[in-house]
């Protein structure tokens, strides 16, 4: 059974890289959880939006959760661990309506790598 864990060294980690990026996220409406037990095979860290609807029934602005597959993320090296951050942050639009920026055009290895070398700059 998955279970799951506040993050605040995520959220550090999340603040200090959209803080040096200039990524222009409402931080306090992002929240980090760690979670332990998840089946998923490949899956490092994803990011969880507030549904539209939930937004409305609730009378909630949009929140953002990312979540850090503990099995996985905390082994890895800081240089990944970073760049799954920065990508995971990537999905969140501009916007920040609740939305997901997609794998594709903007989510990618290659502009992941260009924000983490800019990361490293400052």
């Amino acid at each position: 059974m998955i279970k799951y864990f506040p993050a605040p060294d995520i959220e550090k980690q999340i603040k200090e890289i959209s803080e040096k990026l200039e990524m222009r996220h409402d931080i306090d409406r992002i929240k980090c959880i760690r979670s332990v037990g998840s089946q998923s095979r490949y899956t490092i860290a994803r990011c969880h939006a507030l549904p539209r609807i939930m937004q409305v029934a609730l009378d909630k602005k949009a929140h953002y959760a990312i979540e850090v597959i503990s099995e996985r993320f905390d082994k890895m090296n800081e240089e990944k661990k970073t760049k799954t951050l920065i990508h995971e942050l990537m999905h969140i639009p501009k916007s920040f309506k609740g939305g997901f920026r997609h794998h594709g055009d903007h989510v990618t290895e290659k502009n992941v790598n260009k924000l983490y070398e800019k990361f490293v700059e400052k």
